[in-house]
């Protein structure tokens, strides 16, 4: 899931490209820490209300939450077989300042509040039932592949986007739209089959 959220098409993702071009590898690389900033009350106020729920309407959060995810897969599915790589000229701004945009963004893009109130919240407060270390198991790797993945690509375009074909950007929305779209059925299933309900 961090993933696929990290290579989506979306507003924060457009502006790590952007950024890329336009402040170089610097600039790309400080959107692509915005999450971290931005999500970390969004992720608090999911787990408190997530915490407060009897296990029947966690059941219930975990199924929609896995339509959500089927949803983006498609959403991602019709988007990515058109996709365009951007590109743009090479015009070098302020690094400093991408991080500041990149927060606005991230902080004004529903997606996060979507995912953590119907996926994120509920999966982090299931592990933190079994133990501290099953929540980190699931936070770290999704951080590590939402923010790792906007840097590789901050990257990429940074060195004027020569490791990435169009065809091969298509092919990566595609992909991750499939596992996408495995992910929430998984979820469905764990929603009913007391996998989110665990503790």
């Amino acid at each position: 899931m961090g993933l696929s959220a990290g290579i989506s098409p979306g507003p924060l993702l457009a502006l790590v490209i952007a950024a890329s071009l336009r402040s170089g590898l610097k600039g790309g690389l400080l959107v692509a820490l915005a999450p971290l900033i931005t999500d970390v009350p969004i992720v608090a106020l999911s787990v408190l209300l997530a915490n407060y729920l009897p296990p029947e309407a966690l059941r219930w959060v975990g199924t929609v939450g896995g339509l959500v995810v089927i949803w983006m897969g498609v959403e991602t599915l019709r988007s990515g077989r058109r996709a365009v790589l951007p590109g743009g000229a090479d015009v070098r701004a302020e690094p400093r300042r991408e991080l500041g945009r990149g927060v606005v963004v991230n902080a004004l893009n529903p997606h996060p509040y979507l995912f953590w109130a119907t996926v994120g919240g509920p999966a982090l407060v299931s592990g933190w039932r079994i133990s501290p270390w099953h929540a980190l198991a699931f936070l770290v790797p999704f951080y590590a592949l939402l923010v790792g993945s906007k840097m590789t690509l901050a990257w990429v375009v940074s060195r004027g986007a020569g490791g990435l074909s169009q065809t091969w950007y298509r092919r990566l929305l595609v992909g991750c739209s499939l596992l996408l779209l495995g992910m929430g059925g998984l979820l469905i299933w764990q929603a009913w089959s007391g996998g989110l309900n665990a503790g």
